[in-house]
C-alpha cells in the first residue's frame, strides 16, 4: 500500500493505493466523522453488480444508502443529477452525512457534484473502480455535461480521501483499461520524459499488465496530478496543463455522443492532434510517427472518426473551458515534461484538421 499526500489550498487528504484498500474504509470514517448521521454511497449499473457486495458489509452499521446511476457518461445529466438528489433529500442526509463515490470517473464527477452542491456542501470519499479514475477521482473538479459541452456545469470540491484498491481493477474490460491508461502517458508527457520512456519500454500491451506495472503507473500519475493541482487548485494556471489533449478530445466524445467513445480513446487522439500542433508551431521535436505506431500497438484509434464534421469539431473546441472570447487555446508541448497554452487561429486550426 502507499500513501499519496494531496494538498491544495482548501483541503489536505490522502489517496490509498494497494490491495484490500476497501477494508480501511470502516475505520477511516470511524475516526473522521465520529458523528456520522448517514451514507450515500453513489454507485452504476455495472459497478453494483460486480463489487457492491464487496463493500456494503462493511459498511453494515451504517446502513448505507444506494443510488445507482446509469453506467459511463449517461451518469452525467442533469436528470441522474436530480434524482440523486432527491434521493439524498428523501432519506434525511444532513451535513453530517457523507456520500461515496463508488465507481469510475463519471460516478465520481456526479457523486462529487451532488456532494457540492446539497445543502451548499457536504463531504464525499473517492472509491475509483477504473483506471481512468486515477486522474479524475484526484483534484477536486466535480462535473456533469450538458448537450454543448463535456463537464460545463460543475464545481471544484475536494473529497476527504481517495480509497484506490487495485483488487477492483482486475474485472475492467479492454476497452476500459485502454480509457484509463489514455490519461497514464498523458501525465508522463506533460510531466516527466523519464516516466515517458519507462512506459514506451515496459507497456507493450494493456491485457497483461502486471499487478507491478499497473501500480508503478497509477501512483506516478496521481503524484504528477498532485503536482499541478497543489500549485493551481482552481485552474486558473497551470492546471490547465493536465488538459493536454482534451481540447479535441472532449470534442470528439461530444461529437460521437457521450458514451459512444470513451474519454481516453478519445483525449489520445487529441493528444496525438496536439503533439503534431506543438511540432508545427512550439518548437518540439517529436518522432510522432513513433508514438503513433506505440500506441496503435495498444489499441487506439489514431485519426479522428471519419464521419465527423471538422467545423462542428471546431465549434465544439471554441466552447471549451480554457477558451476565451471564442478563441481555441490547446495545451502544447515545447519539449516533453514543458506545456505551455498557446491561442490558435481558426484557420490554423482547419487547416491542421483536414490533413491531420
Amino acid at each position: 500500500m502507499e500513501s499519496i499526500h494531496i494538498q491544495t489550498s482548501s483541503k489536505n487528504y490522502d489517496v490509498f493505493v494497494g490491495k484490500d484498500i476497501l477494508r480501511e474504509i470502516s475505520f477511516f470514517l470511524k475516526n473522521h466523522f465520529p458523528n456520522l448521521t448517514t451514507i450515500l454511497m453513489i454507485t452504476d449499473e455495472t459497478v453494483g453488480k460486480i463489487h457492491l457486495d464487496k463493500i456494503v458489509p462493511l459498511l453494515s452499521e451504517w446502513d448505507p444508502v444506494i443510488f445507482t446511476a446509469p453506467s459511463g457518461e449517461k451518469a452525467k445529466t442533469f436528470e441522474v443529477y436530480y434524482n440523486a438528489l432527491s434521493m439524498a433529500l428523501e432519506n434525511h442526509l444532513d451535513r453530517k452525512s457523507v456520500i461515496l463515490a463508488f465507481g469510475g470517473g463519471a460516478v465520481g464527477d456526479l457523486s462529487g457534484f451532488v456532494a457540492a452542491s446539497f445543502m451548499r456542501g457536504i463531504p464525499f470519499i473517492q472509491i475509483p473502480t477504473t483506471i481512468l479514475a486515477h486522474d479524475s477521482a484526484v483534484g477536486g473538479k466535480v462535473a456533469i455535461n450538458h448537450p454543448q459541452g463535456k463537464n460545463m456545469i460543475g464545481a471544484f470540491h475536494q473529497p476527504e480521501a481517495v480509497f484506490y484498491d487495485l483488487q477492483l481493477l482486475n474485472t475492467l474490460p479492454e476497452q476500459e483499461v485502454r480509457s484509463g491508461f489514455a490519461e497514464v502517458i498523458k501525465h508522463a508527457l506533460i510531466y516527466d520524459l523519464d516516466f515517458y520512456h519507462w512506459l514506451k519500454k515496459e507497456i507493450h500491451h494493456l491485457d497483461s499488465l502486471t499487478s507491478e506495472q499497473l501500480f508503478e503507473s497509477l501512483t506516478k500519475g496521481i503524484k504528477i496530478k498532485n503536482e499541478f493541482v497543489s500549485k493551481d487548485e482552481k485552474e486558473t494556471g497551470i492546471r490547465a496543463y493536465l488538459n493536454f489533449g482534451h481540447t479535441l478530445g472532449h470534442a470528439i466524445e461530444s461529437e460521437m455522443g457521450y458514451g459512444n467513445f470513451t474519454h481516453g480513446e478519445a483525449v489520445m487522439i487529441g493528444m496525438i492532434f496536439a503533439l503534431k500542433l506543438s511540432n508545427e508551431v512550439s518548437g518540439l521535436s517529436f518522432k510522432t510517427e513513433e508514438f503513433i505506431s506505440w500506441v496503435q500497438k495498444l489499441g487506439y484509434q489514431t485519426e479522428i472518426p471519419s464521419h465527423l464534421s471538422i467545423e462542428r469539431l471546431l465549434s465544439k473546441m471554441k466552447q471549451d473551458k480554457k477558451s476565451l472570447g471564442g478563441s481555441v487555446k490547446f495545451v502544447l508541448l515545447e519539449q516533453i515534461g514543458k506545456p505551455k497554452l498557446q491561442e490558435l487561429s481558426d484557420d490554423f486550426l482547419l487547416g491542421q484538421l483536414r490533413n491531420f
